[in-house]
């Protein structure tokens, strides 16, 4: 498996960052390998209950768990934050993932795979379309 390794810096936006890498790089199919860091503030996405969209948006973090399938064509990334009083926050990121410090990011390209995303009228997201290229 290729890995790329990148180094975000202070004021960057995490998840708009994820997408520049994939872009630059031509990612048809990825996953996030490890995500270390801290974060200035967030904007994560928790679950979706009944139609309602919610987000909440903690500040002054630690990056503890970053993973998902990210593509050129669209990602899907979950985080898992904790605060200086140690309680942790988790979900889907946002555009408003601010870097505080750094964000050591790599990510592994998997080989002759396509990921793409199509509107799912199940569960009215763009879900995940795996293809072999």
């Amino acid at each position: 498996m290729e890995t790329i390794a990148v180094r975000l810096t202070d004021g960057q936006d995490l998840l708009v960052e994820i997408k520049d890498v994939t872009f630059k790089q031509d990612i048809e199919a990825g996953v996030i390998l490890s995500g270390v860091g801290s974060l200035k503030k967030a904007k994560i996405r928790v679950p979706v209950i009944n139609g309602e969209v919610k987000y909440i948006e903690p500040q002054n973090l630690e990056i503890d768990a970053l993973h998902g399938t990210v593509s050129k064509n669209g990602c899907h990334v979950h985080i898992t934050v904790s605060d200086i009083s140690g309680n942790a926050y988790g979900g889907h990121i946002k555009e408003g993932c601010i870097v505080r410090t750094t964000c050591e990011l790599v990510i592994g390209i998997v080989k002759n795979t396509r990921f793409k995303r199509t509107l799912d009228p199940a569960t009215g997201f763009e879900e995940l379309v795996i293809e072999t290229a």
